[in-house]
């Protein structure tokens, strides 16, 4: 690597050190892109210039090399900020998810979810994980999710017997396991569509299943093992207490999560059962017309799905728009944003010559680069609580390598993406895993060593299996 690559090395990692101590993470990966930005400019040719003429001139010419630097930085920061690819998408579903909460139609889709097992306390856990994995698919925020069946789950686990800690940390695997990566709209889908130029819907279909069932399926089974034996280890027996009924479901509600998902579907090989005209969503006249397509048609679906939920709850009818623009405020703020200031690290970490340095060293050993892909994103992802920053940042450097290397980068960017999941669901100072302590009184780092040895084992079984070409 050059020296500006190694120089670059510690900056990285008190990013990443900031991060973990609280630092907003936004603020960490930003102000290290800038930093970055500053290192890659041409220093060597700017001493010379000093060396040889000390006037203010050249003096104004260290200026100069640092604004070349981050002038990259800046224009990535100004270009993502503005992105249709990634606003439309993102913002519209959390508006959707806003408006979800609004009408309560989530929370009858979870009591439908629960209904069958709520007097087979034995398989409690298991399922519970299971409906917060389902219920994380349309509703692509995890805290949103977690808060989502928190509030019917806590209660029936606690009356079932559990300790506060199964609970929290049943509610914490399920709700941040993955379930978002079967969304088209998931940022982190965004990310690799945006490198693959594949569409995300392809991506959720094609590229994600074979990697997150088997991970889920190890790791559901893993942690129901762990939750047994703990909870018998700690006299919170199994079969205590009785399991309150739940309210009565109005089943037109409990579909309203689902119809963005089947309309996307069906608009998409293998059913194109529906056929939207482009003229609906772009005009065809636009030279862009076909990139924008699949992002807008991702936005038509949840307006599609709000419209649905006005009919569902004509009581809420008047407030779903206000509530739709409040949750796609809420997804600039919290996704946005991360994946504005995670796009500039990432330029930064490019420029400066860490990423050529590290598809040298795939090149070189052509072996690394699975497991790599999967265990680097997700050490950055446990250290800075967010799985979409690592995969915007990160999936970058194995975009390139694989694509060199004859690999499929759309399966690498899918594994990226898991790998980047399973870091945040691990990490302490995650959104999702403050709002699960906080639900059940326990703290982030207890419900983290609950789920840490499902998901490593999970993940390790997915990189296996990726390396011996079974997926």
């Amino acid at each position: 690597m050059e020296p500006a690559a190694w120089i670059a090395i510690p900056i990285v990692i008190a990013a990443v050190i900031a991060s973990a101590k609280g630092v907003d993470v936004r603020l960490a990966l930003f102000a290290a892109a800038l930093l970055l930005g500053v290192l890659s400019g041409d220093w060597n040719t700017a001493f010379d210039n000093l060396r040889n003429d000390s006037n203010a001139e050249t003096i104004g010419g260290l200026f100069s090399t640092a604004l070349s630097g981050v002038s990259p930085v800046v224009r990535v920061f100004l270009e993502t900020f503005s992105s249709e690819k990634f606003v439309v998408p993102i913002c519209s579903a959390m508006g959707f998810a806003y408006v979800l909460k609004l009408t309560r139609a989530d929370q009858h889709l979870v009591r439908l979810l629960l209904g069958p097992i709520r007097k087979a306390k034995f398989f409690l856990v298991p399922w519970i994980v299971l409906v917060g994995f389902i219920v994380n698919i349309p509703i692509i925020s995890q805290t949103s999710t977690a808060v989502c069946i928190g509030t019917v789950v806590v209660p029936l686990m606690r009356a079932a017997g559990f300790s506060a800690l199964a609970i929290g940390s049943s509610i914490l695997l399920g709700a941040s396991v993955g379930g978002e990566l079967f969304n088209p709209g998931a940022p982190e889908l965004l990310t690799v569509s945006k490198l693959t130029e594949i569409s995300t819907l392809e991506l959720s279909r094609s590229y994600l299943p074979q990697l997150v069932l088997p991970l889920l399926g190890i790791a559901v089974i893993v942690f129901w093992i762990q939750t047994a034996y703990l909870e018998k280890r700690n006299d919170a027996p199994l079969e205590a207490g009785a399991v309150p009924e739940l309210d009565r479901v109005n089943y037109f509600k409990a579909a309203v999560p689902l119809v963005p998902l089947v309309l996307l579907l069906l608009t998409g090989p293998p059913f194109n059962v529906l056929n939207i005209p482009t003229g609906v969503v772009v005009s065809p006249d636009d030279p862009k017309a076909k990139d924008l397509f699949s992002t807008r048609l991702i936005g038509l679906s949840m307006l599609v799905g709000i419209g649905v939920a006005a009919l569902a709850s004509p009581r809420e009818a008047k407030n779903c728009m206000k509530s739709f623009f409040e949750g796609a405020g809420y997804g600039f703020t919290h996704i946005v944003s991360l994946i504005v200031v995670a796009n500039c690290f990432g330029k930064g970490i490019e420029n400066v010559g860490l990423a050529k340095g590290l598809g040298q060293l795939i090149q070189a050993n052509p072996q690394l680069l699975t497991p790599l892909a999967a265990f680097v994103p997700w050490l950055f992802a446990v250290v800075c609580g967010s799985g979409m920053a690592s995969t915007q940042s990160l999936y970058g450097f194995f975009h390139g390598p694989a694509n060199s290397l004859g690999a499929d980068a759309n399966a690498v960017g899918a594994l990226v993406s898991l790998a980047a999941a399973v870091g945040r669901t691990m990490s302490p100072v995650a959104a999702v895993a403050l709002m699960c302590a906080s639900m059940t009184g326990t703290k982030p780092l207890q419900l983290v060593k609950r789920v840490a040895l499902p998901l490593l084992l999970g993940l390790t079984g997915v990189v296996v299996l990726r390396m011996l070409r079974v997926v």
